[in-house]
């Protein structure tokens, strides 16, 4: 696998001033962001599969990363997750399921690789599963809700809210995939898009962090700062 350049980092240089994050509400009047069609995720379940998704995502220096476990409802239920780990570039986004020992072993070897950043939304959980699921700490993860504290949001934004403030979308997840049952051997299409989506709307969210000050990429007028 090719050693992609440095990750970068941040360091805020200025006190940030507070800022409100947008509620639910507000983002519900919002046009829709844009998603990946099933014709950029690829289900990944087999050491083949793997082989050709980490070939690809060597190029990227910046993945979005995301993982689902199946829900727990019983109290005192401990989740065996994850049971997938989703990977996006700008223009695709892998699905790797966990069933397979060798899928799991390009998946470790994915996330420990140093020199790509792997940003996303509440990660500390996931990185702990991660931990005790595939035996590897996570190199170079950016949890995206740190950034924006720094740039002055009090609360987790979450995808959401990054969505709603830096592009003037709303960013549709489905509450039936999000409470499914991610240790299926079968993936449902809805289950693809929305793990998929995940992991991409971080990495939108991540290049969108790193445009000039006083660039925007909604309109300066309807922006929800």
């Amino acid at each position: 696998m090719t050693t992609p350049p440095p990750a970068r980092r941040y360091h805020p240089t200025t006190r940030p001033s507070h800022h409100p994050t947008p509620d639910k509400d507000q983002i519900a009047l919002l046009e829709p962001f844009e998603r990946l069609g099933t014709d950029r995720i690829a289900l990944v379940s087999t050491p083949t599969q793997a082989d050709k998704a980490c070939h690809a995502l060597a190029a990227a220096s910046a993945w979005g990363f995301d993982t689902e476990s199946k829900p727990t409802f019983v109290q005192g239920e401990q989740s065996d997750g994850p049971h997938i780990v989703q990977l996006a570039t700008l223009d695709h986004a892998w699905v790797f399921q966990l069933h397979d020992p060798g899928c799991r072993a390009r998946v470790a070897e994915l996330l420990a690789l140093r020199g790509v950043t792997k940003a996303g939304f509440g990660l500390g959980d996931d990185t702990k599963r991660i931990q005790a699921k595939l035996g590897v700490q996570p190199s170079d993860v950016l949890e995206l809700n740190t950034v924006f504290r720094q740039r002055g949001y009090r609360k987790d934004m979450g995808v959401k809210g990054a969505v709603a403030v830096l592009f003037n979308r709303r960013f549709i997840k489905s509450k039936k995939a999000a409470t499914s049952n991610w240790a299926n051997e079968k993936l449902t299409e809805a289950q693809l898009v929305y793990a998929a989506n995940d992991a991409w709307a971080a990495l939108r969210v991540f290049h969108a962090l790193q445009a000039p000050v006083g660039h925007s990429v909604a309109s300066r007028n309807t922006r929800l700062l």
